[in-house]
């Protein structure tokens, strides 16, 4: 598993069906290396930090893998890295593989799997179709969450190094289907 691009955002208000919504899930690709601090990359804007950024979700990882599955579901989109609101792309993540604890050296930093991401409305905004979020739910394509134990620069062709398994604990694809469990009771 390695980087294929590293992205960050800036803040945008989107005139979103007549109501002002702040986002920062508009990544775009960076050419130099991004730096991952405690609670999230740094020149990375994080507009809702209720559920976004912090200790357990400061950086979030994606596949580009998945983005084959989304694009015959949203032919007319522009597709770019980041398109997911992550700050990594990486060519093969498979959150049915990584389990929640394990540990990767990549780069200067180290990241500890920690969560799974669950949609919002703002992917939905950001794909300008609400649809994309019922799409992405009904997969375990969710991306991975990590906690950053060491600080420090990452670019693209960095490779993760899996330094910690933790195999006794849940997959991130399982975590993301409890999750999906517990949001339909």
């Amino acid at each position: 598993m390695k980087i294929v691009s590293t992205n960050i955002g800036e803040r945008r208000v989107i005139d979103w069906k007549g109501e002002l919504v702040t986002t920062g899930i508009f990544k775009f690709s960076v050419d130099v290396p991004v730096f991952l601090d405690t609670e999230a990359v740094v020149g990375d804007v994080i507009s809702n930090v209720e559920s976004h950024g912090g200790i357990l979700q400061a950086i979030y990882g994606y596949s580009l893998k998945h983005y084959d599955f989304f694009k015959p579901l949203c032919p007319d989109i522009d597709w770019q890295f980041g398109m997911f609101g992550e700050n990594l792309t990486l060519d093969d993540l498979d959150e049915t593989k990584i389990h929640q604890g394990d540990v990767f050296k990549v780069g200067e930093a180290i990241l500890e799997a920690s969560k799974q991401r669950n949609p919002c409305m703002k992917l939905g905004i950001r794909f300008n179709d609400m649809k994309i979020v019922k799409q992405f739910w009904n997969t375990t394509f969710c991306g991975v969450y990590f906690k950053v134990l060491q600080t420090g620069f990452v670019k693209s062709g960095d490779e993760f190094i899996p330094i910690k398994r933790c195999q006794e604990n849940p997959t991130i694809a399982d975590l993301y289907l409890a999750k999906k469990i517990e949001k339909k009771e």
